[in-house]
């Protein structure tokens, strides 16, 4: 059945950081995205990324409380190479590339305030 809900195929993923000048220095200095707007008064801003019509929002709280939420998950061409990029800016994974044989490879990284984040990548359209 499909949905009845008007989607206009955006998405913006919110997540709360603790340092909102510091995670967008480090959501554009590491993964290249660009601030769209910052609401100061409200510790607010969008960025934009390479999939279209793709946002990450941050959110500026007072304390991180737990580990939960949405991971977002990235798609590139060269899993090996994306993750090379990332360990040379110091960025922490969580052990190894896992593979599924003939359909993904990923692996699982933190920004600063520890919010989970993945890459994979698709082997299903591979020759």
């Amino acid at each position: 059945m499909a949905s009845s809900i008007p989607f206009d195929g955006a998405l913006t993923c919110a997540l709360g950081v603790t340092n909102l000048d510091k995670a967008i220095a480090w959501y554009g200095d590491v993964l290249g995205f660009e601030t769209i707007y910052k609401m100061d008064d409200m510790g607010w801003c969008e960025l934009s990324t390479p999939v279209a019509r793709v946002t990450v929002g941050l959110s500026q709280v007072e304390k991180m409380e737990g580990k939960g939420g949405a991971t977002l998950t990235f798609g590139v061409t060269d899993i090996e190479a994306a993750r090379a990029q990332l360990e040379a800016r110091d960025v922490r994974f969580d052990g190894d590339i896992q593979t599924v044989p003939e359909m993904v490879k990923f692996a699982t990284f933190f920004d600063p305030d520890g919010n989970t984040l993945m890459l994979f990548q698709d082997l299903s359209k591979q020759s």
